[in-house]
């Protein structure tokens, strides 16, 4: 994976005091350790599961589905799967009746994620499914130790997995909470892991990405009041859940009070897609207000090599020019000549995300680059990156109003 910034940044002594903070960070907050962790137990879990089941659904919400869906959406365009993989987390009925649709209850296993085990949104869905598949073999509950979760599935005789300790559900994706259901559909969870390891060595240890993550971080943080809206560009339908899961990730941990003072502060995460949204997004970013950074993600080598005929069409001679092109180099030529217009403007700081192909090893290292650049943000602007308050307070009046019903 390659990065290239294009607005300078230079390096101060706050760079310096920020990184030696995410160093101590490391002793607190569990997903700095989750590229190593041994997953033994995962791909022994994963034996277990019958060779008759065909489907996998995850039940949860959040950050118990937005990793795992970024993952699986990316690789399954170009990789051949023995499991699908479906994610009820909407208590829209109609989304939860289709779904339904698609899969054979006697050959799909179902995966309930709840950190806390008491989610409402998790349940209500747990609730229904069970009413139509109440064989408890069909069940694996993924939770803490000792939650009320887990006294459930023991009462049930069901199969438990536990979360690893100080990892918050938008920093799960690479623990059980994404590793199994990615793994139970035939997703090399190694090379995920392996290409995560890669950006968190290449930053720890002084490589090519410590500084471009130091200048990235140390841009957005002080920048923060003028551009407070950061578009993820990504040339590629199978990055669409990735811009979600970054949606969430950035969205949940940097829009926060901050820790010495009662000032509200935060970055407006925007996921795009191009070339679609060239057709309309562009045109704000583009002449809108100057308040807007942008990061382009571009696929180097989509693996497949289609080609646009040889043909002339009576009265469009001029489209001629398309001829013979793949799309793989059509929708790159999109890509750059975006970036080359942004760059003829003024104020509009730009960076490029470039990744050689679609597979685990890429997707991993993609998700723990944003996993690192949040934590780098949220410590130069001075917030609790881990918690969500905000969050938390919805919840609260949501639980209320439901006891009072009842």
């Amino acid at each position: 994976m390659k990065n290239k910034l294009h607005f300078n940044t230079p390096l101060d002594s706050s760079n310096s005091s920020v990184f030696e903070n995410i160093q101590k960070e490391q002793e607190s907050i569990g997903y700095y350790h989750l590229p190593e962790h041994n997953i033994a137990s995962i791909l022994s879990y994963c034996e277990t599961i019958p060779c008759d089941i065909e489907s996998i659904a995850v039940i949860g919400i959040g950050g118990s589905s937005l990793g795992a869906k970024a993952v699986y959406e990316f690789i399954k365009p170009v990789e051949n799967l023995k499991r699908k993989l479906y994610f009820f987390e909407s208590t829209d009925p109609i989304n939860i009746k289709g779904i339904l649709c698609e899969i054979d209850l006697d050959k799909t296993h179902f995966l309930v994620i709840s950190k806390s085990g008491t989610t409402v949104e998790t349940f209500a869905i747990y609730k229904y499914i069970l009413s139509l598949q109440p064989n408890p073999k069909h069940y694996t509950f993924i939770t803490d130790p000792k939650s009320d979760l887990e006294k459930y599935a023991n009462s049930i005789d069901a199969t438990i997995l536990h979360l690893p300790r100080h990892v918050g559900g938008r920093f799960s994706v690479l623990s059980v909470v994404g590793l199994v259901p990615l793994a139970l559909c035939g997703i090399d969870i190694k090379a995920l892991l392996f290409g995560a390891s890669s950006i968190k060595k290449s930053f720890f240890e002084q490589g090519y990405l410590h500084d471009i993550l130091l200048k990235k971080s140390l841009f957005y943080a002080k920048n923060h009041a003028q551009y407070h809206i950061n578009c993820l560009f990504a040339y590629s339908e199978s990055l669409k859940y990735f811009c979600e899961w970054y949606v969430q990730l950035w969205g949940e941990s940097l829009g926060k009070k901050q820790r010495s003072s009662a000032f509200n502060v935060g970055l407006t995460p925007i996921g795009l897609i191009g070339p679609k949204d060239q057709h309309s997004f562009l045109q704000l970013i583009m002449e809108g207000t100057r308040d807007k950074s942008v990061t382009f993600i571009q696929i180097e080598d989509f693996q497949d090599e289609i080609k646009i005929p040889n043909t002339t069409l009576p009265h469009l001679e001029e489209l001629d020019s398309l001829n013979n092109l793949t799309f793989s180099q059509l929708i790159n030529m999109q890509c750059n000549s975006v970036m080359e217009a942004l760059q003829a403007e003024e104020n509009i700081p730009l960076d490029t995300i470039s990744i050689p192909k679609i597979d685990a090893q890429n997707i991993g290292a993609l998700i723990f680059y944003y996993e690192l650049l949040t934590s780098l943000v949220g410590e130069l602007m001075n917030v609790d990156t881990y918690n969500q308050p905000g969050v938390e307070a919805a919840k609260i009046i949501l639980k209320k109003k439901l006891k009072a019903l009842s």
